[in-house]
């Protein structure tokens, strides 16, 4: 399974509905298995810069790629474009390691246990 994970900011936070309502039109298209567009909470005590996350779960690259290349796609990109500012994607592979807990012994998992400093 592939996530799919993109970050926008608005121009103006004015600007920020019309966004959501461009990005929806994403949720239409059928090749993903999961898509989520919404508003930051904006709770997190070091930024919150981003004001609109999209989410979206893909069952393989080939599904991935056909939402991108679906009519709508393109349609949300011509609405939002013009209203956003900052535009950041994440795509990443999730199988069954990346859902296990680290292993302790891996100093560069997160969450291993690490060796007190000196």
């Amino acid at each position: 399974m592939i996530r799919h994970i993109v970050f926008f900011s608005a121009k103006d936070e004015a600007h920020i509905d019309r966004i959501i309502e461009g990005l929806s039109l994403l949720a239409t298209i059928p090749h993903a298995r999961r898509l989520e567009v919404a508003r930051n909470r904006k709770t997190d005590q070091l930024g919150n810069d981003i004001d609109i996350v999209v989410y979206g779960e893909f069952d393989n690259e080939a599904e991935l790629a056909a939402y991108k290349a679906h009519d709508l796609y393109q349609e949300s990109i011509k609405r939002v474009r013009p209203l956003r500012e900052l535009r950041f994607a994440a795509d990443y592979d999730v199988s069954i390691d990346a859902l296990s807990p680290p292993r302790q012994d891996d100093p560069g998992a997160v969450g291993a246990k690490r060796p007190p400093p000196g």
